[in-house]
């Protein structure tokens, strides 16, 4: 059974950073695309990033570009996004996926809370 768990999510001040982690099981983990997805209150779940299997090509939603970076570590069985200039717009749930590439990523876990404050 596949397990994502996502962690490092938190209160930061708008211009902040914050850097989310998944620690995944259950699946061959370097075989996989891995990504984020986020929902915000009152709001439909969105694609944030993809990484595919070998890190090879990453997809990012334009709202993030330039201040998100998606990375992996297939040793560890972790994916990972690094969030930088965060805006108040950026407050959600972030949600780790996986997928058999990047357009069939589906999100898991609990999900980890970002707040970004103004």
């Amino acid at each position: 059974q596949v397990q994502l768990v996502e962690s490092g999510g938190g209160l930061v001040q708008a211009g902040g950073s914050l850097r989310l982690s998944c620690a995944a099981s259950g699946l061959t983990f370097s075989s996989y695309a891995m990504g984020w997805f986020r929902q915000a209150p009152g709001k439909e779940r969105e694609f944030v990033a993809g990484i595919s299997w070998i890190a090879i090509r990453l997809s990012y939603a334009d709202s993030v570009k330039g201040r998100f970076t998606i990375s992996r570590d297939n040793t560890k069985n972790m994916v990972y996004l690094q969030m930088n200039s965060l805006k108040p717009e950026d407050t959600a749930v972030y949600y780790c996926a996986a997928g058999a590439d990047i357009a069939t990523l589906q999100p898991g876990g609990q999900g980890t809370q970002v707040t970004v404050s103004s």
